[in-house]
C-alpha cells in the first residue's frame, strides 16, 4: 500500500534516487540563485542584457550598501516588525484561547463554531479585496498599521485555531479532569496546566505565522501605501523607476527582505519539528 524506502529498493531505483535528487534541488533553487546572482551585478549588466551570464565585475557591496544606506529599506524592514510581531502575538494568543474551549469544553455548537473557524480558511482572499478595503477606510484603518494588524489577526485566527484546537484534543484529557477535581479554577488550568503543554505547537505555529506574514505582498499593496507604512515585500519595488526598474537593487533588498524568516526558523528549528511531530507516534 505504502511505497518502499529507499533503502528497502533495488540498486536500479537507489541510484536513481540518488542521481535525480540534486537535479531536482537544484532545480528548485534555480530562483534563489537567480537573485542572489543578480544582487552581485552592477546596473550595467542589465543595460547590456547580461543577465544571466557572469558579472561584469563584483558589486556586491556597492548594492547592499545601496539598499541599506541610500534607500528607505531600514524603514520598511521596522514596518514589518512592527505589523507581523503584533500579528504573531494576536493571533497565537486567540488561538490558544479559542482551541482551549473548542477542544476541552463539549457544549452544544462547539462543532458548529469550529466548522466557522474553518470555512474561513476556504474562502479566497482575493475576493474580499474591494470590501476590505472600503470597511479599513470607512473605519479610518486605511494606511495604517493598525489596519493591517487587525486584518491579519482576523485572517490567521481560523487556521490558528484549528492547528491549536487539534494539539490540545491530542494532549492527556486526563490531566484537566485532574485539576478540576481538585478544584483548580479553569483559568489557571488554562495557565498553569494547558499552556506549558502547548509551548511546542506555540513555537511551530508562531513561525508559520511569521513566515505567512512576513513574506505577504498583496494585502500590503491592498491596505498600505507609501513608505510610512508599507512592509518591506511591498516596499522592495520602490527601486522600480519611472523608465527603468534596478533589478540588481531589487535583487539584492529580496535577500535581505527573506533573511529574518530563515534566521527564525533556523533559531526555532528543534522546537517547530517538535510542535509538528508531536503525537505523530506513541
Amino acid at each position: 500500500m505504502f511505497p518502499k524506502p529507499v533503502q528497502q529498493a533495488g540498486p536500479a531505483a537507489s541510484a536513481t534516487y540518488q542521481t535525480l535528487l540534486p537535479v531536482a534541488l537544484v532545480l528548485w533553487l534555480i530562483p534563489l540563485i537567480a537573485v542572489a546572482l543578480f544582487s552581485v551585478k552592477p546596473g550595467a549588466d542589465f543595460a547590456v542584457g547580461n543577465y544571466w551570464g557572469l558579472p561584469s565585475y563584483f558589486a556586491g557591496w556597492e548594492n547592499y550598501r545601496a539598499v541599506f544606506f541610500e534607500s528607505n529599506m531600514p524603514r520598511y524592514l521596522l514596518n514589518s516588525v512592527l505589523i507581523t510581531v503584533p500579528t504573531v502575538v494576536g493571533a497565537v494568543a486567540l488561538s490558544t484561547m479559542t482551541g482551549f474551549a473548542l477542544g476541552t469544553y463539549r457544549f452544544r455548537g462547539n462543532l458548529w463554531i469550529f466548522f466557522m473557524f474553518v470555512a474561513g480558511n476556504f474562502v479566497p482572499f482575493q475576493i474580499l479585496m474591494v470590501p476590505v478595503r472600503e470597511l479599513t477606510a470607512d473605519m479610518g484603518l486605511y494606511n495604517t498599521f493598525l489596519g493591517l494588524i487587525l486584518f491579519h489577526v482576523a485572517f490567521q485566527t481560523g487556521f490558528c485555531t484549528l492547528f491549536m484546537r487539534n494539539f490540545i484534543r491530542a494532549l492527556p484529557y486526563e490531566l484537566i479532569e485532574a485539576a478540576r477535581v481538585e478544584g483548580v479554577a479553569e483559568w489557571r488550568i488554562f495557565w498553569f496546566v494547558v499552556l506549558p503543554l502547548m509551548k511546542p505547537a506555540i513555537a511551530a505555529l508562531s513561525v508559520l505565522v511569521f513566515t505567512f506574514i512576513w513574506n505577504d505582498y498583496f494585502w500590503a499593496i491592498v491596505l498600505t501605501q507609501g513608505e510610512a507604512t508599507q512592509p518591506v515585500t511591498a516596499g522592495i519595488t520602490s527601486f522600480n523607476a519611472q523608465y527603468r526598474a534596478s533589478y540588481h537593487l531589487m535583487s539584492a533588498g529580496s535577500i535581505v527582505a527573506a533573511l529574518p524568516p530563515v534566521v527564525m526558523f533556523f533559531a526555532m528549528q528543534r522546537h517547530f519539528i517538535a510542535g509538528l511531530t508531536l503525537g505523530a507516534v506513541k
